[in-house]
C-alpha cells in the first residue's frame, strides 16, 4: 500500500445548547456552542468505508443534549468534562474526546423577583473552554476572544527601530486598543486531584486581566501582554500557562490643520486594518508550553 493513514478524527460540530434552569420564578440560562471530536480507533473505517467502530455524529448530538438535562450545567468546563469522560468511557475503540464550547452571556433585565426571566444578551466576549481526555488524563484550557479594551492615555511607543521605509512619528501619549483573544491552561490533569471552580476561575482571571491592562502604563503593546499574563499567573495558582493573541486597534490623530483647528489629542481616525498582531505566551517558571501558537487552531 503506497499510503497510511495519519492523524484521524471526527464527530459533530457546533450543537447548539440553551438550558433553562428555573428556581421557582427566577430562571437561570446556560447558552453554548459544543463541538464533540473524537479519534481512536477508526483506520478501518478509511481504509474498508466499514463502520463497526463508528459511533455516529448524530449520536454525538443526541448526546451533547440528553446531557444537558440528566447532568445540567454547572459550568461549560463541568459539562465538557461530562462529555469527555462519557464517550471514552463508553466506546472502546473511542481512545481520545475533545470538547470546544464557546459560551455566550445573558445580562438579567430587572432584578430576582421582578423580571427574573427576561435577559438581554451581553456583547463584551465570548468564552471558551476545551476539554481533552485521554481515558487516564485530562486537559483544560479556557479562555475569551472578542473583549475589547482601551486605555485613552498612559501609553507611549518610542525608541523603537527606523530604517528608510519608517514614516511612524514617535508617540508620548497615545490611545492603546486591543480585542483580547487568551488562552489558560489549568494544572489539573488527574481525576484524584481537587477540581477547581470553573466559574469562579473565569471571572478571576478575566478580572486581573482587565486589571492589569488598567493598571499598566505601556511603552508598548508587548510589556501590556507581559503584565496581563503575569498578573493571571501570580493569583490564580490553579493556571500555569496564558496564551494572547493582541491585534492593536490603531487610533490615528486627524489632521484638522487644514480646516484651522488645532487637534489636541481629542479626534482620532480608528483604523480597522492592517494592523500590529502582538503574541506571547506567559508561563509559570519551570512549566512547559502545551497551548498552540496558532490560536485558531485550538
Amino acid at each position: 500500500m503506497p499510503t497510511i493513514l495519519g492523524q484521524n478524527q471526527y464527530g459533530k460540530a457546533e450543537n447548539r445548547v440553551v438550558k433553562i434552569t428555573r428556581d421557582g420564578a427566577t430562571h437561570h440560562i446556560k447558552d453554548l456552542n459544543v463541538s464533540v471530536s473524537l479519534s481512536g480507533d477508526m483506520d478501518e473505517v478509511h481504509y474498508s468505508g466499514s463502520n463497526a467502530n463508528v459511533l455516529p455524529t448524530d449520536t454525538t448530538k443526541n448526546t451533547v443534549y440528553a446531557f444537558a438535562k440528566e447532568h445540567g450545567i454547572e459550568s461549560a468546563e463541568q459539562f465538557g468534562i461530562h462529555l469527555a469522560r462519557h464517550f471514552v468511557t463508553s466506546q472502546e475503540p473511542i481512545r481520545t474526546a475533545r470538547i470546544r464550547i464557546e459560551e455566550y452571556a445573558w445580562e438579567r433585565i430587572g432584578t430576582p423577583g421582578e423580571d427574573a426571566h427576561s435577559f438581554v444578551r451581553q456583547g463584551q466576549e465570548t468564552r471558551l473552554s476545551q476539554i481533552t481526555y485521554d481515558g487516564s488524563s485530562w486537559e483544560v484550557v479556557s479562555g475569551l476572544k472578542d473583549l475589547t479594551v482601551m486605555n485613552s492615555t498612559n501609553s507611549e511607543f518610542w525608541g523603537y527601530v527606523k530604517d528608510k521605509y519608517t514614516t511612524l512619528p514617535e508617540a508620548y501619549d497615545r490611545i492603546l486598543a486591543t480585542q483580547v483573544a487568551a488562552r489558560w491552561r489549568f494544572n489539573w490533569s488527574d481525576d484524584e486531584q481537587e477540581t477547581p471552580n470553573w466559574e469562579e476561575s473565569y471571572e478571576q482571571v478575566k478580572k486581573h486581566m482587565l486589571q492589569a491592562f488598567a493598571g499598566t502604563y505601556s511603552l508598548s503593546l508587548q510589556q501590556t501582554l507581559y503584565q496581563m499574563g503575569s498578573r493571571i499567573i501570580e493569583n490564580r495558582g490553579e493556571i500555569d500557562e496564558v496564551r494572547f493573541s493582541l491585534p492593536n486597534k490603531h487610533h490615528f490623530l486627524v489632521d484638522l490643520e487644514p480646516f484651522g483647528l488645532k487637534n489636541d489629542n481629542e479626534v482620532y481616525f480608528a483604523a480597522d486594518r492592517p494592523y500590529g498582531l502582538i503574541e506571547a505566551t506567559v508561563l509559570r517558571d519551570g512549566v512547559e508550553p502545551r497551548i498552540p501558537v496558532d490560536l485558531t487552531n485550538l
